[in-house]
């Protein structure tokens, strides 16, 4: 039918009419019209679209409810790794944060942009031309999965935004939660239906967004709100964090309204009680408050350390305690062959969770606490996270309570237990022989921080175990079709959704291939820190303990467990079978650096607005060239990169007589023949 201009007319209207009742509902929690007179808008909405197909675009409200997919999740690279914030726990934790802060900044007091810390599901939204066009879980903090079709059901976020005279390209990230009465009614119904309740807010969240038919997702009660925005000259339009979130606001983005700036650690310390104190009000889960330093320049200037920006930390709430009793004491055997002691506890909600079971660390533990079978006792979720025994309560201990003994031999394989010198650890030296290892290390391998192979949990690999279908973490790849389709409640479409996650896994990076290996002492950082170093497997074989030594973050205790497992002929059989069986990896290694004598092996500290180049682009140069960007100035300091608003570093470097330089000096090293 020919489009008619009239029509055209009202459904713009129409359009815009729904947005901002969504916008009046979903963001400022403040309905403007009846719920069946916005459904009476919504159906004239969709009638007309359907009698004129023309007029329907992206950003209409009847586009909300995606598609369903038969496959996994896209990959996405994330432009800007999303990384995690430092957290404190204690007042003294957060005094150092302050103090290090006005060191390294040279002033003597600082403003803070302060918000709650949202327990919910981190995700990056990606608008082109004002369109909402990708959306990405936060994932490893550099590549998540692609939920574009299910944020489009998320009535929260706009669609479409009026980026008026910001560029085309704009990033905003914020976090997905749900409503503490929301969850409540949604496991009400998931009772009724017969499936499966979820343990609190944010696991329902995370797994309403991970559906792979929007259309459940649309069912669920979500929402967004925003805490950042970013886009390219971001730093010639706002000035603070403050500006941000203002920013936002104008563009119709959710942010909370518990947003404030206050000052120094006094401030910090007011806000963090102040929304402690108002945590059980709030209609979302929150785990503690967030600290950001409200510069933007300032920000720059401090940088980032690792996988966290040092301008910003979590402060933690204390973890949920209860009380409860020990019904028993048993001991699991972890991936590197660890004993640990767990106490069986009467059933116990803590934190949004029922917990049933709680370490108690190591036997020097068990005898610290003085922990006995029936004994009373306070528990908590360590970092709203493990569970753990905190204390026995005494007054109430009965008088039938049990002393527990540490076993001599493995439960699982009956090896002898020994404590390395220095150790207060038992351990089980049977390494990948012993069954619990075995699984553990399975597990370990197939992680998300590791391989990545999704579908492949517990219960899978205990049945691959049991069936003798695979003996170590090699054979995932030897796996076929016919062979998974054979296991109980294993139908086709799981089968093959698993082949392809296995087959998905075999491109990796080598710092998750060493991190997967299991290496003692090798955590997610370090793996990196060696793929980075040393490039290639074979590099690592050849390197000396004192080469080892020579990373960052490896001392001596954690060189000789590298140096061990990669001239270990059983570790070596394990990698080879990997390559054997297809998995490659990309090189990580520190690209070759180009000798300049003004740079190489040189410190430069970096302040103020450089002319042209962004602080991040400058320190990318002079890391190019073999030179080292610290963010204090000291007698150490070879050259203070200086540009407009330098402020007291560069009053601290012309007292310590260190070289000022300006951008067109390190372009000049950088361009001389």
């Amino acid at each position: 039918m020919k489009k008619n201009s009239a029509f055209d007319e009202i459904v713009l209207a129409l359009k815009k009419e729904i947005q901002e009742h969504n916008f009046n509902y979903y963001v400022k929690d403040d309905p403007t019209i009846a719920d069946s007179a916005y459904d009476d808008l919504m159906r004239k909405l969709e009638g007309l679209e359907k009698q004129y197909p023309e007029l329907i675009t992206e950003d209409s409200p009847t586009q909300r409810v995606g598609m369903l997919s038969n496959t996994a999740f896209n990959q996405v690279s994330h432009i800007k790794p999303m990384l995690s914030l430092n957290n404190v726990f204690h007042e003294d934790e957060l005094v150092a944060f302050d103090k290090r802060i006005k060191t390294d900044l040279g002033i003597e007091s600082i403003n803070y942009a302060v918000e709650p810390k949202f327990d919910g599901l981190a995700i990056a939204l990606i608008y082109e031309e004002g369109f909402f066009s990708l959306g990405a879980t936060r994932g490893d903090g550099f590549t998540g999965e692609d939920v574009t079709h299910n944020l489009k059901t998320i009535k929260s976020i706009p669609l479409k935004i009026d980026t008026k005279s910001l560029p085309s390209r704009i990033e905003i990230r914020g976090e997905v939660v749900m409503f503490k009465e929301d969850f409540l009614a949604l496991n009400k119904k998931q009772v009724e239906l017969g499936q499966k309740v979820f343990a609190n807010p944010r696991n329902a969240a995370a797994g309403s967004l991970r559906q792979l038919d929007s259309n459940i997702t649309a069912t669920r009660p979500l929402r967004f709100y925003a805490y950042s925005i970013d886009f390219e000259g971001i730093e010639n339009i706002l000035t603070s964090h403050s500006d941000s979130i203002k920013l936002l606001n104008e563009l119709k983005i959710p942010t909370t309204n518990l947003v404030k700036n206050v000052n120094d650690i006094k401030g910090l310390l007011a806000y963090y009680h102040e929304i402690i104190d108002k945590r059980q009000e709030l209609p979302f889960d929150i785990d503690g408050v967030v600290y950001k330093v409200n510069s933007l320049n300032h920000q720059d200037e401090l940088g980032f350390v690792s996988r966290a920006p040092r301008w910003a930390v979590a402060h933690k709430f204390p973890a949920e305690e209860a009380e409860s009793q020990v019904l028993g004491i048993d001991v699991q055997v972890g991936r590197t062959g660890a004993i640990t002691p767990v106490a069986r506890l009467k059933p116990t909600f803590v934190s949004g969770v029922t917990v049933t079971n709680a370490s108690l660390h190591n036997e020097s533990e068990l005898l610290r606490k003085d922990v006995h079978i029936n004994d009373f006792v306070l528990i908590r979720r360590a970092g709203d996270v493990v569970p753990e025994v905190v204390s026995v309560i005494k007054s109430k201990r009965p008088g039938n309570i049990k002393s527990f003994s540490m076993p001599t031999n493995c439960p699982e394989c009956n090896s002898e237990l020994k404590k390395e010198e220095g150790e207060v650890i038992l351990r089980c030296c049977a390494g990948i022989q012993c069954s619990a290892q075995r699984k553990q290390s399975i597990m370990h391998f197939a992680s998300r921080k590791a391989m990545d192979i999704d579908g492949l949990g517990e219960k899978i690999i205990d049945q691959l175990l049991q069936n003798k279908m695979i003996n170590d973490f090699t054979d995932l790849y030897t796996l076929d079709l016919a062979s998974l389709e054979s296991l109980e409640r294993f139908g086709e479409k799981s089968a093959k959704n698993l082949i392809n996650s296995i087959h998905h896994s075999k491109e990796t990076t080598l710092g998750r291939l060493i991190y997967a290996l299991g290496i003692r002492g090798v955590g997610e950082a370090t793996a990196k820190d060696l793929a980075k170093e040393f490039g290639t497997i074979s590099n690592i074989k050849a390197q000396t303990l004192v080469d080892l030594e020579q990373v960052d973050d490896i001392g001596p205790t954690v060189s000789g467990f590298i140096h061990s497992y990669f001239n270990d002929l059983n570790s070596v059989a394990l990698i080879d079978r990997l390559i054997n069986n297809g998995v490659t990896f990309r090189s990580e290694a520190k690209k070759e650096v180009k000798f300049v004598p003004e740079i190489s092996e040189k410190i430069f500290v970096l302040t103020g607005t450089l002319p042209t180049l962004k602080r991040e682009d400058a320190k990318q140069i002079i890391d190019q060239y073999g030179g080292k960007v610290t963010s204090t100035v000291s007698k150490k300091t070879d050259y203070l990169l200086a540009g407009n608003d330098a402020g007291s570093k560069l009053e601290k470097a012309q007292v310590l007589g260190v070289v000022v330089l300006s951008e067109d000096d390190l372009i000049k090293w950088t361009t001389e023949e």
